[in-house]
């Protein structure tokens, strides 16, 4: 994400900061920025509030690798089932870091609720 990443610079911003932002890590923030994690839109928006730009200006969309790099991803079938009794699905590594990024922030709101009914 060019753009984002150009602009941050310009504006002085560390990476630290903007993983402030968007409430997350600097090592996610800096794979967001770099494309390999997604950006939602509630993200962009913060963004560009942050570098007071609006968000057409930095907004760039991310190519869709799963149909880039694996035109018939499909989870496996029962051929695929271990003697342990676990299956292997194929996931794309982003979709796996998209659903982790989202069970963090759901775990920093469960903390926000639970410091305010104290």
């Amino acid at each position: 994400m060019e753009k984002l990443r150009s602009l941050r610079k310009q504006r002085g911003y560390t990476q630290e900061y903007m993983s402030k932002i968007l409430s997350t890590d600097v090592s996610n923030y800096s794979r967001k920025e770099s494309g390999d994690v997604r950006i939602f839109d509630d993200e962009w928006e913060k963004l560009a509030a942050a570098l007071d730009v609006p968000v057409e200006e930095i907004k760039e969309e991310r190519p869709n690798s799963v149909t880039q790099n694996n035109e018939n991803l499909t989870f496996n079938d029962t051929s695929s089932f271990h003697q342990s009794g676990i299956y292997n699905c194929n996931i794309p590594n982003y979709i796996l870091e998209n659903q982790q990024d989202y069970i963090n922030l759901l775990k920093e709101q469960i903390e926000i609720l639970k410091k305010n009914q104290k």
